[in-house]
């Protein structure tokens, strides 16, 4: 199974968007995102200095941006990305450019939504003297409990041994005087504390542009940086997307959605090599490539033969999978073989130690199917219903 990964903020670098410039086509489609983004974003990925591409409002389109010019190279024919890939994530930021990749928002509302998001969240981190910093190694329980005791958040769980801590510049200084046991603190070059409650101001402005917001129903299965869960319907990918902006991201979780669902290769989108680092040392025996420049493409295309799942089959079938989102045990709710349901409607739930998570109907439809049992234990993107749509 194919997974294309998406990175975060803190993965650009100056220059880096140059090389793939030069592939028919690409500049062309960058030139039309800048446009739309009404950021010069062609200049900001191949002459801005450092200083410039860390500036909060213009990373986050960039990353957008060249996250969907470079996918497109991904692919003899990009419409058929989807059904080649099993799933897609993105790491903060990078879930705006997964979203627009799997079809649940345009390349066009991926751009505004992100441009406002950028600048919202540049404004929310000047009220206040904010930052992060990485916290490396450690017994991962003893560094919560440290940060915690600063008061400070866990606002990125990366997994292998790497937590970001968030909050004010005078809490993070205590966390450098004083640290977790045999762990480093390394302070990040960031404009504040993101995915923390000093992000609610970012919320409360992106809620609003989200309800002008239309959406489709994700063609591939979305990682949620939230906890994990393997989403669907468009709607929870925007609500989610607005959300995360004030919650921490659990990278660690993502990848272990990863491993449970089979992922066999994963190709990070320039600017590449941050999530492929984690995941060699999460996912021993997963192949992996950072897709840096076009020299990588010969690689990238033949991962996608050899991981693909090539779900085509010529026939649209008159029928739609249900996807599980979580690992655990499948619950049916009452609703048995030709039952009708409407659009959002719960039709079980996934329960696990930690977490229980509706299964909802991303259609109105009749339930054809039920292709796992009630009280099976699933899987992450593992198919439990057929359903016929209304009109199909």
């Amino acid at each position: 199974m194919l997974v294309i990964v998406c990175p975060g903020q803190g993965s650009q670098k100056p220059g880096f968007l140059t090389p793939w410039l030069e592939i028919p086509g690409v500049r062309e489609r960058a030139e039309w995102l800048s446009t739309v983004a009404a950021i010069d974003l062609v200049a900001h990925g191949t002459t801005s200095d450092e200083a410039t591409i860390k500036d909060t409002a213009v990373a986050q389109p960039l990353l957008v941006m060249s996250g969907l010019v470079s996918m497109l190279t991904l692919f003899e024919h990009p419409a058929e990305g989807f059904r080649q890939v099993g799933a897609g994530a993105g790491h903060s930021v990078g879930e705006i450019t997964a979203a627009s990749a799997a079809g649940v928002i345009s390349a066009e509302q991926a751009m505004v939504f992100v441009r406002e998001r950028g600048k919202a969240m540049a404004t929310a981190s000047a009220v206040a003297p904010t930052g992060m910093s990485a916290v490396m190694g450690g017994d991962p329980d003893q560094v919560l409990e440290v940060l915690d005791g600063h008061g400070l958040t866990a606002a990125n769980t990366n997994g292998a041994g790497q937590v970001v801590a968030a909050g004010t510049m005078d809490q993070l200084a205590a966390l450098t005087a004083s640290p977790p046991e045999k762990a480093r603190v390394i302070p990040l070059s960031v404009a504040g504390a993101f995915h923390t409650e000093h992000m609610a101001p970012a919320v409360d402005v992106l809620s609003g542009y989200a309800k002008a917001i239309s959406t489709h129903d994700a063609r591939v299965p979305l990682i949620s940086n939230a906890d994990g869960a393997a989403i669907h319907s468009g709607r929870e990918v925007l609500r989610r997307l607005v959300s995360q902006v004030s919650n921490p991201v659990r990278w660690d979780l993502c990848m272990q959605t990863l491993r449970d669902m089979g992922v066999t290769g994963i190709i990070e989108v320039p600017p590449a090599g941050t999530l492929v680092n984690l995941a060699k040392r999460a996912l021993p025996g997963v192949e992996t490539l950072a897709l840096r420049t076009p020299a990588d493409l010969e690689r990238a295309h033949a991962m996608v033969r050899e991981h693909s799942e090539d779900r085509s089959s010529g026939v649209e079938p008159a029928w739609r999978m249900v996807i599980s989102p979580a690992k655990g045990t499948l619950t049916h709710s009452r609703a048995g073989e030709g039952t009708v349901v409407t659009a959002g409607d719960v039709i079980a739930t996934v329960s696990s130690l930690r977490d229980t998570y509706d299964v909802t109907a991303p259609h109105g439809g009749t339930i054809v199917e039920w292709l796992a049992e009630d009280g099976d234990p699933v899987s992450p993107g593992q198919p439990v219903l057929r359903l016929h749509p209304e009109g199909a």
